[in-house]
């Protein structure tokens, strides 16, 4: 009987993921972009293990998406790899196809080719080192490619363990670089923006000289539509829920509405006042029983640090650096979190560590809910992102044939009915031995063509044996008799 239940069960569930893979708008096909060494392949791991695939004890250390071995030997990802997920977000299933690609500079190919086939990006930064050169570079890629990014904000532990620095000094650390991240953003934009102006200024330009000679003025409030041009929406903002702050190591993560969620409960303040306020120069009036601004001019400590990085700092003190098993006991019991006894008598403080903060703040849950949320769906695909696909950057969709610009629609719709093409893209491509391609390869030989091969060898074998004791012609015997008189005589 359990058998026949866990038979049934497991059909239901591939009936369920087979509908669900029909259910275009609730896929997501996402890519993760960072630095060398800032954590990509162990968040990679911790998302595998929310599946069941890997324990998440092994998250980071297996390196499950790592198939070569100079990658596992070296420790870095060399080549971009993908795996499906399955998440469940406000009752809905959705489908994350995700691809962990390369962060050193010697595979931006690979890069480029995670990229193109993705519609949303998680882009990782460690907070200790900020900003670095690779970052800037898969920045502009995704912009290029016209993809949604999501921040992940990784290594926050860093800042208590290594670091050693204060909540307050943590909390202006990480505004600098949110900070130096937007001006990267803010740059690319700008850039953009410019390069459109002076297409369309020169092409007015051109026409207005043709018209009125040599007469010559200039539209200073070309740049100002301000409405077209607005790029608010392109930042990092925690109150936007597009930014996490993770320790991938350590196995937790979190984004602003996590925590106005649980103060929600404490504290019966609105979750959506929470969410705009959590970040940024706020704080919590008691007097008043409100919430005010102006946090650094009064000397208040803002809503982030008091609610959110305080809470953390407290877990790290008491189980990892200021051991206290009544303080860890407290917290667990607090915030009614189940750990294994096993992980809280281990000697490794580590490994407690990561017990209580991955039930606490699951790291999986907080970066594929902002996957979900965040990141567009194929049916939600912009037209520039379209025309990238359907040509390059030298053309563009209006000078191609008649059906291929038919096949914008179809991008649009994503529809798998037999009446709709079937579009294949081709991403990369590189060049490979023929004899590695399958209709190449060596395949094992019939009965007959093995007794073939056999009377032919046979042949060539009676052929070499006829040819071996074939008598010397007369001729040559008498060559062999004057060479040997000549050799004799010049001994003598």
């Amino acid at each position: 009987n359990e058998y026949k239940s866990y038979l049934s069960s497991s059909m239901e569930y591939e009936d369920r993921l087979q509908k669900l893979q029909e259910n275009t708008g609730n896929i997501r096909n996402l890519c993760i972009l960072a630095h060398v060494d800032h954590g990509k392949t162990t968040i990679a791991d911790s998302l595998i293990a929310s599946n069941g695939i890997i324990s998440q004890r092994l998250a980071g250390k297996l390196r499950y998406l790592d198939n070569l071995a100079q990658e596992k030997t070296r420790g870095i990802t060399m080549k971009s790899s993908a795996i499906t997920l399955h998440h469940s977000y406000r009752k809905e299933d959705y489908f994350i196809n995700l691809i962990d690609s390369p962060g050193h500079v010697d595979f931006n190919g690979e890069v480029s080719t995670a990229v193109r086939l993705c519609d949303g990006a998680l882009l990782v930064v460690d907070v200790v080192e900020g900003v670095c050169p690779q970052t800037v570079t898969v920045l502009q890629q995704a912009w290029s490619e016209c993809i949604k990014p999501c921040l992940v904000l990784n290594k926050c532990d860093r800042l208590i363990t290594e670091m050693k620095l204060t909540p307050e000094e943590a909390y202006t650390h990480l505004q600098r670089v949110l900070e130096q991240i937007n001006s990267k953003v803010g740059e690319l934009h700008s850039s953009t923006v410019m390069e459109k102006e002076n297409l369309v200024y020169s092409e007015a330009r051109a026409e207005e000289l043709d018209e009125e000679g040599d007469e010559q003025y200039y539209n200073w409030g070309s740049g100002l539509d301000l409405e077209a041009n607005d790029d608010s929406h392109l930042y990092f903002s925690p109150e936007r829920g597009n930014v996490v702050f993770a320790s991938a190591q350590d196995g937790w993560a979190f984004r602003i509405e996590n925590f106005a969620a649980l103060y929600q409960r404490k504290m019966g303040i609105r979750a959506g006042v929470l969410q705009k306020t959590l970040w940024g120069d706020y704080y919590l009036n008691m007097k008043a029983k409100q919430i005010s601004k102006g946090a650094y001019e009064k000397g208040k400590k803002p809503l982030f640090v008091q609610f959110v990085l305080d809470s953390i700092w407290n877990v790290y003190r008491a189980v990892l650096l200021n051991r206290n098993n009544d303080k860890i006991d407290a917290i667990v019991s607090s915030l009614k979190l189940k750990i294994a006894p096993r992980d809280a008598r281990s000697t490794d403080y580590r490994v407690h560590l990561f017990a209580v903060c991955s039930a606490w703040l699951p790291l999986a849950s907080a970066v594929l809910d902002m996957c979900c949320e965040q990141m567009p769906s194929p049916l939600d695909l912009s037209p520039e992102k379209i025309s990238n696909l359907l040509c390059s950057g030298v053309t563009s969709i209006e000078q191609l044939p008649k059906e291929t610009q038919d096949l914008a629609e179809a991008f649009r719709k994503c529809s798998g009915n037999d009446n709709d093409p079937l579009i294949v893209y081709v991403s990369k491509m590189f060049s490979v031995h023929p004899t590695s391609i399958s209709t190449n390869k060596h395949r094992p030989l019939t009965d007959a063509e093995i007794e073939k091969r056999r009377d032919a060898a046979r042949l060539r074998n009676q052929q070499k044996l006829t040819v071996n004791f074939n008598p010397q012609p007369i001729g040559t015997l008498r060559c062999i008799d004057v060479a040997m008189a000549y050799l004799l005589e010049m001994l003598s």
